[in-house]
């Protein structure tokens, strides 16, 4: 997973830009290939870090969820009401991170 800046995207669009007319003019400067490898590089470990703090909103959110769940089967019967959406909001949530990690998978 990449994730580039809108400056990374912009400086890299330019030097894309820059290396396909000199391509075409079959004299690459191999600074320029550099360079975007450079932002490459950048984008692949923010987007690492970015995938694993989605997978740890993930795990937790799961283990909200089973909280939530037993401490709706534990509420007494004036209490169940708010342990049941409490529930449903974690469960909510969940599944907002889920779709958030394999959004970042694809």
């Amino acid at each position: 997973m990449e994730s580039y800046t809108r400056a990374e995207k912009r400086e890299r669009a330019r030097l894309f830009r820059k290396g396909f007319r000199q391509a075409l003019a079959d004299c690459v400067d191999p600074k320029v290939e550099k360079a975007i490898e450079r932002i490459d590089e950048r984008a692949r470990a923010r987007g690492a870090q970015e995938f694993e703090a989605l997978l740890k909103v993930q795990a937790d959110a799961r283990q909200a969820v089973a909280t939530a769940k037993a401490t709706e089967r534990t509420a007494a019967r004036e209490d169940r009401a708010a342990a049941r959406q409490a529930r449903k909001t974690a469960e909510d949530h969940l599944r907002r991170a889920e779709r958030a990690v394999a959004r970042a998978e694809s």
